[in-house]
């Protein structure tokens, strides 16, 4: 048998069944990544002897017949912006090449706490900040669908893990996309849940108002698996509230497809007047057409204040950016110059040359501007406005229909060696970047594969903490795609 094909609940159910054990399965994982990840590059740490101790505490609960979690001896991955104790966090960046981090993150203590196998930590672009791990300093992860391609970003790392069988299911961080369009490069299902289900206590801040952990994983099963996990309110994230419909007890039988009958999928008209990529519409039409099949009904619906998306969101996450990354000064942390230096000025000037790339020093210097003086005013306080307008509208929008519909990315996974200017990789996190705007929970749904392999992902986007609908929405629709 080969464990590391199965789905994670696959792998929960062999071991109660004692199909086989836990050593075992880690153990297969472990040489899939010794195996591939030198053409893949999806790790930057692997915790090989954190992750086989565990395995043997696992299998010896089993035989001593302990009440185990679902998630127990579950091979796991961990976006390396997240801490794990006494492991290198390095947030892809040569700042943090060697930090290690002091303590666990919220989301890891409840993972080792139910018994998850960390496998190790996984690539990122440089502070979560791309779309592509192109900028991370470890180097690009390539596509395991296809390695001329890049797997996506941020959490790129996470995708390509899942996707090459070296981790059954992955924590990402999901800012404006980085969760979902990783996900729709690589075949795989993530979803970014409702802004404050889960602690972002121990995960690096790129810009606190938007970032939120997700899960990356083979099915929308495996899903509900881990946000059960780690989902909670945390008193040391004080924007965390918890959100019991991510702690709900599924139904996983064919008859969810039912679940689809008389729901009603709002697509903003705008996405469709886009110059889409003609199969990337071919796939979103034949995804409608399957809710109508399936039930459902799916109308153009006009959102004018999407137009002014990809400029709000730029200018408040690039203004948080420089906020959030000036506490990296090199003399409690961080990588430090070699260079002679008299002053801690020229210190801290050589020390951040040093260790942050160039597209975080771009967004640095961008949020810098945006926040001096007469410049907030004139941007970051208006952007707060229209934040609002493009809240008040999708909030109107869910008044009367319970999701809204459109493809998670409009091209084909990028080739690493494609030239692509910042702007234009701004532009095309379009259809991500609204649910992050106002909290909504949002997934990507890969379609089949092409005779290429690569698949394209449909992304669904439902009302805040109502996660426990849109995965109950998504099952059905999986379900009807393999029945």
């Amino acid at each position: 048998m080969t464990f590391s094909k199965l789905k994670a609940w696959e792998i929960a159910q062999g071991y109660r069944n004692r199909d086989f054990s836990c050593e075992e399965v880690t153990r297969e994982f472990l040489d899939n990544i010794k195996e591939k990840d030198k053409e893949i590059n999806a790790y930057i740490t692997v915790t090989e002897e954190l992750a086989l101790k565990k395995a043997k505490e696992v299998d010896e609960k089993f035989h001593n017949r302990e009440e185990m979690s679902p998630l127990a001896g579950i091979p796991i991955s961990i976006k390396d912006n997240i801490s794990v104790k006494n492991v290198k966090m390095t947030c892809g960046s040569r700042m943090l090449e060697n930090y290690i981090s002091p303590y666990d993150a919220t989301l890891v203590k409840k993972i080792k706490d139910n018994d998850g196998v960390i496998l190790g930590k996984v690539n990122l672009d440089e502070f979560a900040m791309g779309a592509s791990t192109k900028t991370s300093y470890f180097g690009v992860t390539k596509n395991p669908l296809d390695t001329t391609r890049v797997s996506g970003g941020s959490s790129g790392g996470s995708a390509a893990s899942v996707s090459a069988n070296m981790a059954a299911i992955s924590i990402g961080s999901d800012t404006g996309g980085s969760v979902r369009q990783p996900s729709s490069f690589c075949k795989t299902v993530g979803m970014k849940p409702t802004y404050g289900s889960i602690s972002r206590f121990g995960m690096a801040s790129m810009a606190n108002t938007f970032d939120q952990p997700g899960v990356i994983a083979n099915d929308v099963r495996d899903l509900t698996m881990m946000f059960n996990v780690i989902e909670g309110r945390d008193e040391r994230d004080a924007t965390s509230v918890g959100n019991p419909g991510l702690n709900y007890d599924f139904d996983f039988s064919d008859e969810v497809i039912k679940n689809l009958e008389g729901k009603k999928f709002a697509i903003p008209k705008t996405y469709l007047e886009m110059d889409l990529n003609e199969r990337v519409r071919r796939e979103l039409e034949k995804a409608i057409e399957i809710l109508r099949d399936c039930g459902a009904k799916v109308d153009e619906y006009d959102i004018e204040s999407l137009n002014h998306t990809i400029e709000t969101y730029n200018i408040l996450v690039n203004g948080e950016i420089a906020s959030n990354l000036a506490r990296f000064d090199s003399i409690r942390y961080g990588h430090r110059t070699d260079k002679k230096f008299e002053t801690i000025e020229e210190m801290y000037r050589a020390s951040r040359s040093e260790g942050f790339g160039d597209e975080v020093k771009r967004r640095i210097m961008i949020g810098t501007n945006i926040l001096s003086m007469d410049n907030a005013e004139e941007f970051y306080y208006k952007a707060l406005k229209v934040r609002g307008l493009i809240k008040r509208d999708m909030d109107r929008m869910f008044k009367d229909y319970d999701f809204m519909i459109c493809p998670t990315f409009p091209v084909l996974p990028l080739k690493i060696d494609d030239n692509v200017s910042p702007v234009e990789a701004y532009q095309a996190d379009l259809f991500t970047i609204p649910a992050n705007m106002v909290g909504s929970p949002s997934i990507s749904l890969p379609m089949p594969a092409g005779e290429d392999g690569l698949s394209i992902g449909i992304e669904f986007t439902g009302k805040r903490f109502k996660d426990k609908d849109l995965l109950q929405a998504s099952l059905a629709f999986e379900r009807s795609l393999n029945k």
